[in-house]
């Protein structure tokens, strides 16, 4: 089984299980070692896992941390374990903190078995980042989540690759958050910036801030939905089908008729994945049985197949990692957006490889 494929096995437990999980022990036995093992790691080899590391550090005798995991001699990560249901905002992290500083670790995580945090030391050099720069959920799993999890796993393990990508994530998920923040409720500090460059050298009083906010956070959500308008627009101006396909690459294109609804789930398409890579790498070929969606006009990296050929039952799908069709019902073309975590995960994971 894939990674992806043994993580969604995980969380399917986990409804079933985490009420029974009283004590941490049962916790790491259920969840957590199985998704180690799902990493790669051999949960019984101490030359890949060390379950309860001790060390002394400075006056703290025989301090653990749950697992130190290993690759060619060198920790590389420490897991901490809570019991299931432990509020991981609220959990003593004190030990993964000093283990973090006095080991070479670079990769910390925090979990309960059903939530996992993921630290490094973005912030100061061998110092633990009092935030995550990622989290994932097994009872609400991301594609684009798992996709940067995998990055720890044995076959894929890159230190500096994924500082990389986790110094993007810290700050993208925090301007995003903070945003997001803004947009539903703004700031004074927010609104007098928006007022001041509306209306320079005017004063900001009580009454303008009243009328501001609202007018801030109506033109937040226009601003939005133009950018999503503008961007569909400017795809369909610009249509770039792909190539005539390569012999026996598909099916034979006499008597293919391309819709107009073929066409625009393709820029849905295309709008969605287009915020990771360049939307002239996005193109389509079109058969007598499906449209297909591309990255690079490479038949090998499929994104996803518009099914629309049936006008009483409309597909999408797209290709597992066992290469197999999955495909599910859409009643109408905004349902695409449904699956565009899934879309923009398959890029990355072809732009990464």
């Amino acid at each position: 089984m894939s990674f992806n494929e043994q993580i969604k096995a995980l969380s399917q437990r986990v409804p079933n299980l985490k009420d029974h999980l009283k004590t941490e022990e049962a916790t790491k036995n259920a969840l957590v070692m199985p998704f180690i093992k799902a990493l790669g790691y051999d949960v019984f080899n101490p030359q890949e896992v060390i379950p309860e590391f001790t060390a002394d550090i400075g006056i703290k005798k025989a301090e653990k941390v749950d697992y130190a995991i290993m690759q060619e001699g060198e920790m590389i990560m420490l897991i901490e374990c809570k019991k299931a249901r432990t509020d991981l905002s609220q959990a003593d992290m004190s030990q993964l903190y000093r283990y973090f500083t006095a080991t070479k670790a670079r990769i910390a995580i925090l979990t309960n078995g059903v939530q996992y945090r993921l630290f490094t030391d973005l912030e100061e050099p061998n110092k633990m980042d009092s935030r995550p720069f990622l989290e994932l959920d097994l009872e609400n799993l991301r594609d684009s989540a798992l996709a940067e999890v995998r990055r720890l796993t044995k076959d894929k393990f890159d230190l500096d690759r994924m500082l990389d990508a986790a110094t993007e994530l810290k700050y993208t998920s925090e301007i995003k958050a903070v945003l997001n923040g803004q947009f539903d409720n703004p700031e004074e500090d927010f609104v007098r910036f928006f007022f001041c460059q509306a209306n320079p050298g005017s004063r900001f009083t009580a009454a303008v801030k009243a009328q501001f906010t609202d007018l801030v956070q109506k033109a937040c959500q226009q601003f939005i939905s133009e950018r999503v308008s503008d961007r569909l627009r400017s795809a369909l101006a610009d249509v770039q089908p792909g190539a005539e396909p390569e012999e026996n690459d598909l099916e034979e294109d006499d008597g293919i008729v391309t819709t107009e609804e073929e066409i625009e789930g393709y820029h849905i398409v295309r709008a969605i994945v287009s915020g990771m890579v360049d939307p002239e790498r996005i193109v389509y070929r079109d058969t007598r049985s499906y449209m297909g969606i591309l990255l690079d006009n490479n038949n090998r990296k499929p994104i996803c197949r518009l099914r629309f050929n049936n006008p009483k039952r409309k597909f999408i799908s797209w290709f597992d990692e066992n290469k197999s069709d999955q495909r599910v019902p859409i009643k109408k073309l905004t349902d695409i957006y449904k699956y565009a975590e899934k879309f923009m995960a398959t890029v990355q994971q072809y732009d990464q490889s």
